[in-house]
């Protein structure tokens, strides 16, 4: 659905950080992860258009899902991270479509639209609350959330990370430039006249492969700490110096055990939506043409 350029001679730059997905029999992608809005506000993103006249045929029960669904969901979708779905996110924003086109029916039937006519959003999130009013969250015991927290150890522990500067060479950037620089730099030679001066603070690996890509990661973390190399990225040679190297730390359950237990609640009553819906979308035959790719 995500990096600071900095001119001046030294600037501090924030870490741009998002927790990999969670392994599973089935694992949503991470930005559809989000429990209340994952009918709500993906939905109203995502498809944002008003699907009632070209989604409903003329058998209330019967929801045809035409190429029209796939192009605005690929479009919004390239607009918003640069790139078209894969066959999973294309089939997982197919779902979330279903989702709300099964609420949106549900809302009407129960006629939650009065008042609120012609306004999707709204007869989605009141076909929600109905919904919601049957969920019942279960007891849950420090035996279920350690089972939790270890399966998504991933979101707890806090990863290996690096403090490292950059400098950013003017003028002549070839390659044999580059490197007689990373020679100056280490002989002592100040490189302030010749570059600007990026400073890192706790990058963990993620970040180094979505920001440079993951041949730079790799030789990144060959380096060793207070030595000027010049390391290649997806956009040419970078001059680094590894800083620092903070361990990783593994997260201690007795410690996150209010907000494991969140996240425990969220996914949980999540599911229980989700089955509630399928449940209802039983009802309907649902239609669909070749995807617009």
């Amino acid at each position: 659905m995500l990096k600071s350029s900095l001119s001046s001679p030294l600037r501090a730059a924030n870490a741009d950080e998002s927790a990999p997905a969670a392994a599973g029999t089935f694992a949503w992608p991470a930005w559809l992860k989000e429990p209340l809005l994952h009918f709500l506000v993906v939905g109203a993103v995502v498809f944002a258009v008003d699907h009632y006249l070209v989604g409903r045929a003329d058998d209330p029960h019967v929801i045809v899902m035409g190429t029209d669904v796939d192009a605005e969901a690929t479009a919004l979708f390239k607009a918003s991270r640069g790139r078209l779905p894969n066959d999973d996110e294309l089939a997982a924003l197919r779902r979330v479509w279903l989702d709300n086109e099964v609420l949106y029916r549900e809302g009407l039937a129960l006629q939650v639209d009065r008042g609120d006519a012609a306004i999707r959003e709204r007869v989605i999130f009141k076909a929600l609350s109905v919904i919601d009013a049957s969920v019942k969250l279960p007891q849950v015991e420090d035996k279920t959330l350690r089972a939790w927290f270890e399966s998504h150890r991933v979101k707890y522990d806090e990863p290996l990370r690096y403090d490292f500067q950059e400098a950013v060479l003017a003028g002549d950037t070839s390659e044999a430039a580059v490197r007689a620089f990373v020679e100056a730099l280490n002989a002592g030679t100040p490189g302030d006249a010749k570059a600007g001066l990026r400073v890192f603070k706790g990058r963990p690996h993620s970040n180094l492969v979505d920001s440079y890509g993951p041949e730079f990661a790799r030789a990144f973390e060959a380096s060793p700490p207070g030595e000027w190399r010049a390391l290649p990225s997806r956009d040419g040679l970078r001059v680094m110096r590894v800083e620092a190297v903070i361990p990783a730390k593994p997260g201690v359950f007795e410690i996150l055990r209010g907000v494991v237990q969140q996240d425990w609640t969220d996914a949980t009553l999540a599911e229980q939506r989700s089955a509630a819906v399928r449940e209802l979308a039983k009802k309907y035959s649902v239609k669909t043409s070749a995807p617009a790719r």
